[in-house]
């Protein structure tokens, strides 16, 4: 039984296009701004620790996504 390991088909919480609120918790190692969005990784370029922006999610992938500010 596999009950030790997340279910690899779990549903992603973010959807292409969408926009959601967020608060800047890490940078990157590249100087991307990291949110998570239910423990979901969204890498948001030109973004600090501590910002709280809209964000607008542009490519989303199994572990992590990508998302520009909305001004």
């Amino acid at each position: 039984m596999n009950v030790m390991f997340k279910d690899e088909h779990t549903s992603v919480p973010v959807e292409e296009g969408e926009t959601y609120d967020v608060t800047i918790q890490d940078i990157a190692r590249l100087g991307d701004g990291i949110a998570r969005i239910e423990g979901f990784v969204v890498f948001v370029p030109n973004t600090s620790v501590g910002d709280e922006v809209r964000i607008k999610v542009e490519r989303v992938l199994p572990k992590f996504a990508f998302a520009s500010v909305v001004e």
